[in-house]
């Protein structure tokens, strides 16, 4: 039987923050915008860079400087997006261990494509199937379009597949996909707001995911 695991990127496979924080700030100062913490921009990321930037930005900033905003942010992290990226501790054991069990493997995210595209390639190239980011062609999370074009490339019915994520809003992409959830606590979102979203399985550390996703 073919089985698949899609995951999220940013707060589940990668930790971005440092370079999603430097990012925004770039772009905020240019603008002669306060910048922000770490802190903040982690309760920001998860709807998309739209989202990202208009909540970055003072409360009373008009449409049109929000997307002056953005167009300095956009070509900032393509040129940065790696320098402090990483892949969180036993990632890679994760994902060689679900292929060598058969799985297909796929990432879907509200990130921007070319950056999705650009830190898959990098990092997980030898790993991934199927690839999807924010290239305006489908709706966002938490409509389930990218998490089922994805299962229509790998071929995979949504009962055979699960879908990996740090935030409260994969929970309910996975459910309205037909998809069985994991949520995972290490990434960016609060975990009481993770949890209260009722996902099928939570894992607090990489092997307890990998036990889940392997059914161990």
């Amino acid at each position: 039987m073919n089985k698949a695991v899609i995951f999220d990127l940013d707060g589940t496979l990668l930790n971005t923050l440092g370079d999603l924080t430097a990012a925004v700030n770039h772009a905020l100062a240019a603008h002669g915008f306060l910048t922000r913490t770490e802190a903040q921009v982690r309760t920001y990321v998860g709807d998309g860079v739209r989202e990202l930037i208009a909540r970055a930005c003072p409360p009373d900033t008009d449409p049109d400087t929000q997307a002056s905003v953005l167009a300095a942010y956009l070509p900032y992290y393509a040129a940065h997006h790696a320098d402090r990226t990483v892949p969180y501790d036993g990632v890679l054991d994760l994902l060689a261990s679900l292929r060598a069990a058969g799985y297909r493997l796929a990432v879907v995210s509200n990130k921007h494509d070319a950056g999705v595209q650009a830190l898959c390639a990098r990092f997980f190239g030898e790993y991934l199937d199927v690839v999807v980011g924010a290239d305006g062609s489908r709706p966002l999370k938490p409509a389930p379009d990218g998490i089922l074009y994805a299962l229509s490339r790998l071929g995979i019915a949504p009962e055979h597949a699960w879908y990996v994520g740090d935030s409260a809003v994969d929970v309910v992409t996975a459910r309205a996909a037909g998809v069985r959830s994991v949520a995972v606590t290490w990434g960016f979102q609060d975990p009481e707001r993770l949890l209260a979203e009722r996902p099928m399985a939570v894992a607090h550390t990489i092997e307890e995911a990998r036990k889940t996703l392997l059914g161990e």
